[in-house]
């Protein structure tokens, strides 16, 4: 298992029910800020963050409910890092500040690719356009 694929395990291994109706409640917040998001070296990042959110609206408003917990917790974590402005490569860094983000948010989804295909397929979205690589 990579480092960071290690990263995102771990602390997705923290996220607890509560904090998931949390993220769930700021979710609206969250996906204005993430729409804000101008990374050019990450073209797809937005589109992927707000995929995962609506992955986690879904499981949190009982839309989708067959999505294991452990794919939620590693959305959640990564919408969460994502949302912190200072993490391991401070977003205000020029050209490399979404770097770390893009790389959490990819993790995520090729760690779940069985689960999150499914989920587009369910919805009519096409998984390749999620996953798009810049």
């Amino acid at each position: 298992m990579s480092d960071i694929a290690e990263f995102v395990h771990h602390n997705a291994a923290r996220v607890t029910p509560r904090i998931l109706q949390g993220i769930h409640q700021k979710l609206p917040h969250l996906k204005l800020e993430f729409a804000e998001i101008h990374a050019p070296k990450y073209p797809h990042l937005v589109e992927q963050l707000e995929f995962l959110a609506d992955v986690i609206e879904d499981f949190a408003e009982d839309a989708d409910t067959d999505i294991p917990f452990f794919v939620i917790a590693e959305a959640c974590f990564a919408l969460a890092y994502t949302h912190k402005q200072t993490d391991l490569i401070p977003d205000h860094v020029a050209d490399v500040g979404y770097a770390d983000d893009s790389a959490v948010v990819r993790t995520v989804l090729i760690e779940n690719e069985r689960v999150l295909s499914e989920y587009a397929k369910r919805h009519g979205l096409d998984w390749s356009e999620v996953t798009t690589q810049p």
